[in-house]
């Protein structure tokens, strides 16, 4: 009981004296939900080639980094001071393959920053206000596609030459089949498809189907998300 009375003297009291647990935690909440909205506007109308949804799910962590550093700077200069020393030995190697997913991060630590420095209010208004018009924008040039990331290449190596019993077993598995390129081999063909699938079952589906047409095919599927069919 003294340990725990000690410790709520020394560390509860005080970061409720510097930081309101109400105030705290509702910062948090606007933050978290701010992210998640912007984390869906980007899925959904980012025009970025990588796996959008995976990338996405890094907004959130980074936000609440930033709103608990933030936080910290602002309870003390030392910290602050000692924060900036800390920080520049640190380097960060992620690549960005695409400058819209830069874009989007400096949302999403904008948001923080504004959690930390108790601005709920102009972090919701701001947020609302970027999105409706990267919308718009996106709306008057054209670039309002929603692309879903179930698109692919499909590559297929066999001795089997007749291309009607591989389209046609295809098409039996996967919602949407286009041809794109096909190559005649010393025995067989060498076929390049662009596929839909909805799910991993699809995807065994027609591996297990290729193998029973013939042992020697070989199968290559590539997942490509920025595909517009």
């Amino acid at each position: 009981m003294e340990v725990l009375r000690i410790l709520q003297e020394k560390y509860i009291d005080e970061f409720s004296n510097n930081v309101p647990i109400g105030e705290f935690l509702f910062n948090i909440v606007v933050t978290a939900v701010l992210i998640v909205l912007l984390r869906w506007f980007y899925i959904r109308y980012g025009a970025a080639i990588s796996n959008r949804r995976k990338f996405g799910n890094n907004f959130l962590p980074l936000a609440l980094g930033t709103l608990l550093i933030i936080m910290i700077v602002k309870s003390s200069i030392a910290l602050s001071l000692g924060l900036v020393g800390a920080l520049s030995i640190v380097r960060f190697r992620a690549a960005i393959k695409d400058p819209e997913e830069l874009t989007y991060l400096f949302i999403a630590i904008g948001i923080g920053l504004a959690g930390g420095a108790n601005q709920p209010i102009l972090a919701v208004v701001s947020v609302v206000l970027i999105l409706a018009i990267l919308f718009i924008h996106k709306r008057t040039t054209g670039q309002l596609v929603h692309v879903r990331e179930d698109r692919m290449f499909v590559n297929i190596q066999t001795d089997v030459e007749d291309l009607d019993q591989i389209v046609q077993l295809l098409t039996s598995t996967f919602p949407f089949v286009e041809l794109k390129r096909m190559d005649t081999l010393e025995k067989g063909l060498d076929l390049s498809f662009i596929c839909k699938a909805t799910d991993l079952a699809q995807l065994s589906e027609a591996k297990n189907k290729l193998r029973a047409l013939s042992p020697a095919t070989r199968l290559s599927i590539v997942d490509q998300p920025d595909l517009i069919i």
